[in-house]
């Protein structure tokens, strides 16, 4: 049974077997603006979502961001940029998705945060079904959910493009995950990621 996660909320990454979960995905998923026209009727609206993830060390130093323009570091793989999203609905896969193996994270790296940047300046509270969610398996293929997080397509994101999702944290050799779900009004990646800096390390 996956775990729905909540805001502020704090997760081992222990299967129920007692086994770490280390070998995982991290996936982002969303779909597009229903708009209306002149007319009444409804035009779907493609959104362009970014998620990317800062590296930082124990001093709150950033040592490297995977993003759609640098899609590899130790330990983490980015599975390229998606432009649009599910427009046609969910289909049941993540639109981006990092995959993590955190025994090839480099021993210096206490966190790693994922945030997600709306790259057209859409509006969150806009967005259907934006979501996050842990998992074994592949881009193309889940096998086994394990938390699940909701995050957007509420009135409390409204005017927001930008938001820090969560974070892996090192706490002497276990990692653990905690969900934020901060909105930020940040333009850029860049921004964003010195947000993090100020307030969520």
């Amino acid at each position: 049974m996956a775990i729905n996660l909540k805001k502020g909320e704090r997760i081992s990454l222990k299967k129920s077997d007692g086994r770490a979960l280390d070998n995982f995905c991290i996936g982002a998923n969303w779909g597009a603006i229903n708009k209306k026209t002149i007319f009444g009727g409804n035009k779907k609206v493609a959104v362009d979502l970014d998620l990317s993830v800062g590296l930082f060390n124990a001093k709150n130093e950033l040592i490297e961001t995977v993003y759609f323009g640098h899609l590899h570091a130790n330990g983490i793989e980015h599975s390229g940029d998606d432009l649009v999203g599910d427009v046609y609905g969910d289909d049941g896969l993540d639109n981006e998705v990092m995959r993590i193996n955190l025994p090839y994270i480099r021993s210096n790296i206490k966190q790693v945060v994922f945030v997600l940047n709306s790259y057209k300046g859409q509006d969150f509270a806009t967005i259907p079904f934006a979501s996050i969610r842990l998992y074994e398996g592949t881009p193309t293929e889940v096998k086994s959910t394990f938390a699940t997080y909701n995050v957007a397509y509420d009135s409390k994101f409204s005017g927001y493009t930008s938001m820090i999702l969560g974070k892996l944290y090192k706490r002497g050799d276990e990692w653990k995950f905690s969900a934020i779900g901060e909105p930020t009004k940040d333009k850029s990646l860049q921004k964003t990621l010195q947000s993090v800096q100020s307030k969520y390390l």
